[in-house]
């Protein structure tokens, strides 16, 4: 055993000795400075402190003073990129101090340059200020005039800070009139800039833009980041000043954008985890380090003790990962029983949150679904008896059942909605439209509402808006339907106005921004960010006045959403409130003429046709056929399927009004068998459309047309007239 422990040391020695002499031959200032570079060029900062740390120790080791001095220059330069500026000043300082015999160098004006360079960053004028001088003697006495500028341009910064407007203004002035060229460009950019915020700060908001332009401008050559992002926050604060909000938050967005990359390059560079591992790291070396001089000293007169306590040590450590192995194992084998044991868990939890999603959905779809079809019978029936030229007396009860119908429907609608987009059923359209039509037919059909208030309602269109848009015109009127009625349920005696206005037209795409004003009762602030939530109205008092299902914000928002655009609200209880949000749209053709045109019906075109109307609800056949029949058409009622295919069959129809939800096979199979035989005969779905139903789907079992129920009276005869 002996004899093979006394075997691994020789051999151990020896691998110890080659490798300590191919050390030697690449340990170097030189080795390391270069290295050193190579990372600083690669962004890899943690592995360029660490070359530099090892040229610092190198040159110790071997009493370079002025290499020393030097290195730990860069040491300090390093951690200035890095925007590490205490450990930076510790630095520098140190190779001032190790630079103390070397009276006139340009690395030591350079170093009281960058000192003075990392006391502005902490806002130390005053120190900044005593190494700047010390700087510049140096300098003079050495004949370098290129840094005359620099220097002098902190001094301006620093006159600015104090106060000294006057005399930072003659310094930044000087520097500006000095010829362009590649040094001096970065110097000017920021004299411009410095004098911009002079002119600022005394109010003179247009000399100030002149001078924050013209920085930008040179700023373009001299590429710098940072100096850049001061020049955008400088020009949004002035157009903030100046009331011009749309090009302030323009400046200050690509303020944040930069600002965000430059945070991103900075933690490239070295993160914090990263830089508190390396100074441990550091500390720890220097223990180590340590460490191995005094064994190298004691290691000729103590080889024979040290081979023991290589053995024991080597037994010791073996033994150590011998059992820190088991214990692992032990640990690992209880942790992998833990994880599966809670996965089985989580997987079972969202097993079950899916299916409470999933159950909810189809409640709220066979809710929504169900009550459609009473609905239409009272819808209908309250429609009928209206048209029937009722009682005084009577006329009041209709006009209720008839709102509250009516009401009914829409709250149905909107739920359905709301469980449409949270489902993910909801489709986006990208079809040709004119924007400008579209908000004039939104004003028209509004006008009566309005009245009802005594309110104004104005349309400001952007005449800049092209003609033809391409997107969801659907979903665009649903959002602004739902603000507008909003806006002119909640003012009273006031003015409601809807705003179109082009932000950007680039590449055939168009940023729109929409803004619904109203001077109505507005919003209390601690109820701003919970009247999109869904049943939400500020309060039951307001539900109480005003009524309303308090999901129409709630659709707005998720509608918005779906588009790519994100709704803002502004709002002063008493003053009013305002709703914008910007969309952005392809250009259409702009030839296209897509004016929408109203689809109107003479009663003349529906008298003695002849519908099959299959429909198994007896209230619903009852309301169809008294329908038809005010209209002099002759219908024929059938209430499942089967018999439906039979009749077509033997019997010539004009059309088909065919519910979708029937007893045996359902309105879809039977299309589809109708359509084997009858190509021609028009056949219109009934449907109360559920979550899982769609018009296109309707349309792909051959019919021709859809009728939601309940049915509006002029849709349904419309419809019906489009296709008999």
């Amino acid at each position: 055993m002996k004899s093979l422990l006394l075997f691994f040391v020789l051999v151990s020695t020896f691998l110890y000795s080659q490798k300590k002499s191919a050390i030697e031959k690449i340990d170097s200032v030189a080795y390391y400075s270069s290295l050193r570079n190579a990372n600083v060029k690669a962004n890899k900062y943690k592995d360029a402190l660490l070359y530099t740390q090892k040229s610092i120790h190198y040159s110790k080791v071997n009493n370079k003073t002025e290499t020393q001095a030097s290195e730990t220059f860069s040491l300090g330069k390093l951690y200035y990129d890095v925007k590490k500026y205490d450990d930076a000043i510790k630095a520098f300082n140190k190779s001032i101090s190790l630079s103390k015999t070397l009276e006139y160098t340009t690395l030591k004006a350079s170093t009281y340059y960058y000192l003075g360079m990392c006391y502005m960053q902490k806002r130390s004028f005053d120190k900044a200020e005593i190494c700047f001088d010390k700087a510049q003697s140096l300098y003079d006495i050495l004949e370098i005039t290129d840094s005359v500028d620099l220097i002098n341009l902190q001094r301006g910064i620093i006159y600015k800070a104090k106060g000294k407007f006057d005399l930072a203004s003659t310094i930044f002035n000087t520097i500006i009139a000095k010829p362009d060229n590649q040094v001096a460009l970065d110097s000017k950019t920021e004299a411009l800039y410095q004098i911009g915020t002079i002119e600022m700060a005394q109010n003179k908001n247009n000399l100030a833009l002149n001078y924050f332009n013209k920085a930008l401008e040179l700023n373009a050559k001299t590429k710098n980041s940072e100096q850049k992002s001061a020049i955008l926050l400088a020009l949004s604060s002035v157009y903030e000043k100046i009331l011009d909000k749309n090009s302030a938050y323009s400046y200050l967005k690509q303020h944040t954008n930069l600002e965000e990359s430059i945070s991103i390059l900075d933690n490239e560079k070295l993160g914090v985890d990263d830089y508190e591992k390396f100074k441990e790291s550091e500390r720890l070396k220097e223990i180590e380090q340590i460490n191995k001089e005094n064994k190298q000293q004691e290691k000729a007169s103590k080889f024979s003790k040290l081979i023991n306590i290589l053995a024991i040590a080597l037994i010791s450590i073996l033994s150590l990962l011998s059992l820190a192995l088991y214990k692992n194992n032990i640990i690992r084998t209880q942790s992998n029983l833990l994880l599966e044991e809670k996965n089985k868990e989580l997987i079972i939890a969202k097993e079950r949150a899916e299916k409470a999603s999933k159950a909810r959905s189809e409640f709220l779809s066979t809710v929504s679904h169900e009550l459609r079809t009473p609905l239409n019978a009272i819808n209908g029936i309250a429609h009928l008896l209206l048209e029937e030229k009722p009682k005084k007396s009577q006329l009041k009860y209709l006009k209720s059942l008839e709102f509250s119908g009516n009401y009914l429907t829409t709250f149905i609608n909107d739920i359905l909605e709301i469980q449409k987009i949270d489902s993910n059923k909801t489709e986006i359209e990208s079809i040709d439209f004119n924007l400008k039509k579209l908000l004039e037919n939104i004003q028209n059909s509004l006008k009566e509402l309005a009245s009802i208030n005594n309110n104004n309602f104005v349309l400001e269109i952007d005449s800049k808006i092209p003609d033809n848009l391409i997107g969801d015109p659907t979903k665009l009127s649903q959002i602004i339907l739902n603000l507008i009625n909003n806006a002119l349920k909640f003012t009273h005696d006031g003015s409601v106005k809807l705003i179109a206005k082009l932000l950007s037209l680039e590449d055939k795409n168009a940023t729109v921004y929409f803004e619904v004003k109203d001077t109505g009762i507005g919003i209390p602030e601690d109820k701003l960010d919970s009247v999109f939530n869904s049943f939400s109205q500020g309060s039951v008092g307001i539900n109480r006045k005003y009524g309303g299902t308090g999901l129409g914000l709630t659709i707005v928002k998720k509608l918005t959403e779906i588009l790519g655009g994100d709704i803002k609200l502004k709002s002063i209880v008493g003053k009013g409130s305002s709703f914008s949000f910007e969309l952005k749209f392809k250009e259409g053709e702009k030839n296209l003429n897509i004016e929408e045109k109203l689809k109107t019906y003479e009663d003349s075109t529906l008298i003695n046709k002849k519908i099959l109307v299959v429909e198994d609800n007896k209230i619903n056949q009852m309301v169809s056929k008294k329908m038809l029949k005010n209209k002099r058409i002759h219908c024929e009622i059938i209430d499942n399927g089967e018999d439906a295919i039979e009749i077509a069959k033997n019997n010539k129809f004009d059309m088909i009004l065919m519910d979708v939800h029937l007893p045996g096979i359902n309105g879809t199979i039977a299309t589809q068998e109708i359509r084997k035989f009858d190509k021609t005969t028009p056949i219109i779905a009934l449907t109360a459309i559920s979550l899982n139903e769609n018009r296109d789907m309707l349309l792909s079992y051959g019919m021709n047309d859809v009728i939601t129920k309940p049915f509006v009276p002029e849709d349904f005869y419309a419809i019906i007239a489009k296709h008999i």
